[in-house]
C-alpha cells in the first residue's frame, strides 16, 4: 500500500512493512463512522494510513470528552493495551476524516513484538506521545477557561485537516470539550463578531489566526 510506504517509522524495516501488509486487513471508513465502541472487545489494532480518528471517553451520563486524535501513520495505544490483555475497550474511536486503516489481528501482536524491534519502538513512541497529550488535556481542563480550550481545539482541527474550513457542528465541539452546546455557540458567536471566524451550517471558516 502506497500510504504505508509514507510512514517513516517503518522505513528502516521493509520486512516489518511487508508483514503488516501480509497480516493486516485494509478497510476504508467514512467520516463519522465508529471503528471501536466503549466496552467492545478489541480484535485488531488499527494503523491509520490516511485520514484521522478521534478517540473519545464517555461518562455514565453520556457526556463525551476528546482524549486525542490518531493521525496518518499512527495507531491507538489504548487498543494495543486493551487487546493485548483481552480487556474491553475504555474508549470510543470515531473517524474524523475519511480514513484508510490497516487492522492488524491482535493475535499477531506478540509475534511482531518478538520478531521486530522497530515495531516495539513504534509502540513505545506512540505511548509516550499519548501520555503527553493526556497530560496536556488534564492541564487544559484544570487550568484553562472554556474559550481558550475552544481556540486550541479549532487550531488542532485546522492543522489536522490542513484546511481553514472545518466541517463540524457546535454539538460535536461541545462534546469534545466536555461542555454544553449553548456555551460553545455563544463563544463561536463572539469569535464571529470579532471577525475571527465565519459560521455556516455545520461549518466554521477560520478568517484569522486563532
Amino acid at each position: 500500500m502506497e500510504n504505508l510506504l509514507n510512514i517513516s517509522d517503518f522505513n528502516a524495516s521493509p520486512e516489518l512493512r511487508e508483514k503488516l501488509l501480509q497480516y493486516s486487513i485494509k478497510k476504508t471508513a467514512p467520516a463519522g463512522s465508529v471503528i471501536l465502541n466503549e466496552n467492545g472487545y478489541i480484535k485488531a489494532i488499527p494503523i491509520v494510513t490516511k485520514g484521522s480518528i478521534r478517540v473519545i471517553r464517555t461518562d455514565e451520563d453520556g457526556r463525551e470528552i476528546l482524549l486525542y486524535y490518531i493521525k496518518s501513520g499512527e495507531s491507538c495505544i489504548m487498543s494495543f493495551l486493551g487487546g493485548l490483555h483481552n480487556e474491553a475497550s475504555k474508549v470510543k474511536a470515531e473517524v474524523e476524516e475519511d480514513a484508510e486503516i490497516l487492522f492488524l489481528p491482535i493475535d499477531k501482536v506478540p509475534l511482531f513484538i518478538k520478531e521486530y524491534p522497530d515495531w516495539l519502538d513504534y509502540i513505545f513512541r506512540l505511548y509516550h506521545k499519548r501520555f503527553e497529550e493526556l497530560l496536556e488535556m488534564v492541564n487544559d481542563i484544570a487550568f484553562k477557561k472554556v474559550d481558550d480550550r475552544l481556540l486550541i481545539l479549532l487550531r488542532k482541527k485546522s492543522e489536522l485537516t490542513g484546511s481553514q474550513t472545518l466541517q463540524v457542528t457546535h454539538e460535536q465541539l461541545a462534546n469534545e470539550l466536555g461542555t454544553a452546546r449553548v456555551v460553545v455557540s455563544r463563544l463561536l458567536k463572539q469569535l464571529e463578531e470579532e471577525g475571527k471566524v465565519k459560521l455556516g451550517r455545520n461549518k466554521i471558516s477560520i478568517l484569522q489566526a486563532l
